[in-house]
């Protein structure tokens, strides 16, 4: 069984920017600067043969390419616990465009959908039992958090191993978005 899920790899450049913004909370998990990417669709386990499968219905999206910014922090929590600190993205048609048609070429596909709306972040930090008040100051510190935008020119099927201390993600396969940048 593999385990895969669909994303957005960034530019070297900006995840050297968000790996500053992962520190002062006590208790956090933050995630490495290499697994750092916006996830597009969570795949989950699947048996190998099937991987050939997926990477057809992934090659036949068709999207422009565009620019995103990122913009913001924020967290998701359950129960009244935070479980992740993110950063947020600016509202992008076109990023909504590209993983609607992934959503839809995958369950076209047989791949069942999660069911969860899509909520375009990049997750940072993962917390267990963490207060409120310990991300507090690093929520307002960060608040106004904004990047240069970037070219978007692809998405990523990634296969992703759980290790020990944490996840390895690998890209698999890149697939190319149509050559005109939309604005």
């Amino acid at each position: 069984m593999i385990r895969l899920f669909v994303a957005l790899a960034l530019p070297d450049n900006l995840r050297q920017r968000l790996k500053t913004l992962c520190n002062g909370v006590r208790d956090a998990r933050w995630v490495e600067e290499k697994n750092l990417h916006l996830t597009l669709r969570y795949i989950g386990e699947v048996e190998e043969p099937e991987l050939a499968y997926i990477m057809a219905a992934l090659s036949s999206v068709q999207v422009e390419r565009f620019d995103l910014t990122l913009s913001g922090v924020g967290h998701f929590e359950s129960r009244g616990k935070i479980r992740s600190l993110w950063v947020g993205i600016q509202p992008c048609s076109a990023l909504e465009a590209l993983q609607q048609r992934i959503e839809s070429v995958l369950t076209r596909h047989g791949i069942a959908s999660d069911g969860r709306k899509f909520s375009p972040h990049i997750t940072l930090a993962r917390l267990t039992l963490v207060p409120p008040a310990y991300v507090r100051d690093w929520l307002e510190g960060n608040s106004y958090f904004l990047s240069s935008s970037f070219a978007v020119e692809d998405f990523t099927l990634f296969d992703s191993y759980r290790a020990r201390t944490s996840a390895i993600y690998t890209p698999l396969q890149a697939f190319p978005l149509n050559q005109e940048l939309v604005k």
